[in-house]
């Protein structure tokens, strides 16, 4: 049990180590450093919860961000888009209905599309012709023995949202104090406010 463990560690390390970054990766932070509005993340099922971790880490870090749930966004929640907004949408295989879906009604609903980021492992999918920037994944298995469960693939998910929000907070020069307005509660807090107040 203890070897596959470390199996299931590897694959998902290995698929983090390949994640193929190139200047698309730099298209997408400085649509986020450029944008008016808030970060609007979204995605479905298991990627829906990156989505949510994306949003909440940026929220924390000096972007304002929420997540959309895609099917909430059929029945209202669209009205949560403004028209200074970016969208990042994570679908695994780039062909998740709701996403497409989604990206479709927000331009029916603007006029106009706003700026998307999208993060897949299928850059030739239909989302391509529909987004700004394509976040590609790259290849890998799941770690999942069915290789169908959803779980190298957020890894990689996770890993990607987390470059985007430190190196957009990094460009936006935010600081501890700035991290410690933003946390009150639990242990971060407190270490933030004791060293607030030792300055």
């Amino acid at each position: 049990m203890l070897a596959r463990a470390r199996q299931v560690l590897e694959i998902e390390a290995q698929a983090v180590r390949n994640i193929p970054l190139n200047e698309g990766l730099v298209t997408a932070v400085n649509l986020i450093l450029q944008c008016r509005g808030k970060v609007v993340t979204s995605g479905m099922g298991k990627a829906g919860i990156i989505a949510q971790k994306i949003a909440s880490t940026m929220s924390s870090t000096g972007t304002p961000a929420v997540f959309l749930h895609p099917g909430e966004a059929q029945h209202g929640d669209l009205g949560m888009l403004g028209k200074d907004d970016v969208l990042i949408v994570l679908t695994n295989s780039g062909r998740t209905r709701e996403i497409v879906e989604l990206v479709h009604l927000a331009e029916r609903m603007l006029g106009y599309r706003l700026p998307i980021i999208a993060i897949t492992s299928h850059p030739d999918s239909e989302l391509k012709q529909q987004v700004d920037v394509l976040l590609y994944m790259g290849q890998f298995e799941e770690a999942c023995p069915l290789h169908m469960a959803p779980t190298t693939s957020t890894t990689v998910m996770l890993a990607l949202g987390d470059v985007l929000s430190v190196l957009v907070m990094e460009a936006k020069g935010f600081t501890k104090d700035d991290f410690a307005k933003r946390h009150h509660g639990g242990y971060l807090g407190q270490q933030t406010r004791k060293e607030h107040e030792q300055k």
